[in-house]
């Protein structure tokens, strides 16, 4: 609904981050229900981004190369913006550089947050209230304090039936000579990386339940993998006994649409958690020292379930464990294989009562 002006020509951006970027999607589709026929265009990270292709509520993607030199992107993506005539401008990373975007776009109504020196290149800007909010609703506040209310809260990505039907067809082939996967049978994906070894379960974990999922549930195991997760992988392949397949360093919408023909997905707090749960597959998420009261706005009734075990020093926010002895990396240690196993029969489950 919106109870504002009516903004004709609109930018979003949220700057970077894969997750942060699919978890903006419930913000996207507000504006579209408050302006049908506005102008609106969304700008980021050109890698993160490409998960937004597709999107019926939006009319144009703007991507920044960061592996552009600054100095030859930031003025063609500024001379782009001005262009575009864009009567609001949403900030939804406010650093520096996106604070400068923003401005260089001329319009009239900038949103962004408070902060110190840059707040002043926007002519709303947002002060966070302090209270407990999960990412999406943090995002809300900011068309908020445009006048426009939230309508949405589910994320989303959208697959075309070719990316659909090309996942389906690389999956079945997939290590065709040796051993492939059985079409017939279901597929469970795991995500064994993340950025930061403080947000990692235990390798030896993911290879136990890997083979306990394909024991008891009778389910096919893939693993999704990024370009820095080759250790990590190793080990669990190591550790395992089962046939495992791994996808490495996937552009992101053929790891999206591969995610999509999951009948359920276990992953760290990371990207392919939210793109997974964007695509309604059911998906568990593991948490350590991050927030998952924040970072996990998805529903049980869906099948998704944010799994983390309580410790005296949660939440830490830290990339790395600080912890010794006995309770380094303690939160990790502490969740178990079953209790995993438990959410993602559960999943499976539903996910077969929905099909």
């Amino acid at each position: 609904m919106n109870t504002g002006r009516p903004y004709s020509r609109i930018l979003l951006t949220r700057m970077k981050f894969i997750g942060d970027v699919v978890l903006t999607t419930p913000v996207i589709r507000s504006l579209r229900n408050a302006f049908p026929d506005a102008y609106i265009a969304y700008m980021g990270e050109k890698n993160a981004v490409s998960l937004l292709e597709h999107n019926p509520h939006l009319n144009e993607i703007i991507p920044f190369d960061f592996s552009t030199p600054t100095l030859i992107e930031q003025p063609r993506v500024s001379w782009l913006l001005r262009r575009r005539k864009f009567d609001l401008a949403v900030d939804l990373f406010n650093n520096p550089r996106s604070a400068l975007l923003t401005r260089a776009t001329g319009a009239s109504v900038r949103v962004g947050a408070e902060r110190k020196g840059r707040g002043k290149l926007y002519t709303i800007q947002v002060r966070d209230d302090g209270q407990p909010k999960t990412a999406i609703e943090f995002h809300n506040q900011f068309i908020r304090a445009a006048g426009v209310e939230p309508t949405a809260s589910h994320t989303e990505i959208f697959l075309t039936e070719d990316e659909k039907r090309e996942a389906k067809i690389y999956l079945q082939w997939l290590d065709y000579e040796n051993n492939p996967l059985d079409p017939a049978k279901p597929i469970v994906g795991i995500h064994p990386g993340a950025t930061w070894p403080a947000k990692r379960w235990l390798p030896e974990r993911f290879a136990e339940l890997a083979d306990m999922i394909a024991a008891k549930l009778g389910a096919q195991i893939i693993i999704t993998a990024g370009p820095n997760d080759d250790d990590v992988v190793r080990q669990v392949v190591q550790h395992s006994f089962v046939n495992i397949k791994v996808l490495r360093s996937l552009p992101l919408r053929q790891l999206a649409a591969i995610i999509s023909h999951c009948a359920a997905y276990v992953a760290n707090d990371n990207g392919t958690m939210h793109i997974a749960a964007a695509l309604d597959v059911p998906t568990i998420g593991i948490f350590g020292p991050g927030e998952e009261n924040i970072w996990f706005p998805y529903s049980t009734e869906e099948g998704h379930a944010a799994l983390r075990h309580d410790v005296p020093c949660h939440p830490c926010h830290l990339d790395f464990c600080n912890r010794e002895g006995n309770d380094y990396m303690a939160c990790m240690k502490l969740l178990g294989v079953q209790d995993v196993l438990g959410r993602v029969e559960n999943a499976m489950r539903r996910r077969r009562l929905k099909e």
